[in-house]
C-alpha cells in the first residue's frame, strides 16, 4: 500500500474499506450515497464493490 496520503481512490477497487477516509470520499461519490448510507451497505453486504452495489440496486 502506497504511503501518499493525498491519494484519491482506493489501492483495490474491488473492495470498500470504510476506515480510510479518502476511500469514503471516493466510494460515496462514485455510488452516488452518503457516508451513513455507504457504511449501512458495507455492514449490510460486506466490503465487496459488485456486493455493496447489488444491494444498493435493491433498495433503490
Amino acid at each position: 500500500m502506497s504511503d501518499n496520503l493525498q491519494q484519491r481512490g482506493p489501492q483495490d477497487r474491488s473492495r470498500i474499506n470504510v476506515n480510510e477516509p479518502w476511500e469514503l470520499r471516493y466510494w460515496t461519490k462514485e455510488l452516488g450515497l452518503s457516508e451513513d448510507e455507504l457504511r449501512q451497505a458495507v455492514k449490510e453486504a460486506g466490503p465487496s464493490v459488485e456486493a455493496v452495489r447489488q444491494h444498493v440496486g435493491k433498495l433503490h
